[in-house]
């Protein structure tokens, strides 16, 4: 899939905020698990979130970047 100029942009753009969001609720995860009393269905859902970002942000790379012919 070959991508124009414009599309290339606003990919870049998707992907520092996917990256950003995706630290931030790596950090939230983190200060959770600090507590004594964890909101395990809440703990899972972020955690579910969180890969989902991460499979994004893949998708989102490996679009941006071609691949090289071996």
């Amino acid at each position: 899939m070959s991508l124009n100029e414009e599309e290339i942009q606003q990919a870049r753009y998707d992907l520092i905020e996917l990256k950003i969001e995706h630290s931030d609720l790596e950090h939230a995860i983190e200060l959770m698990m600090q507590n004594a009393y964890i909101d395990q269905l809440r703990l899972r859902r972020m955690k579910k979130r969180k890969l989902k970002l991460k499979d994004n942000i893949q998708q989102l790379e490996s679009m941006i970047i071609p691949d090289i012919d071996a």
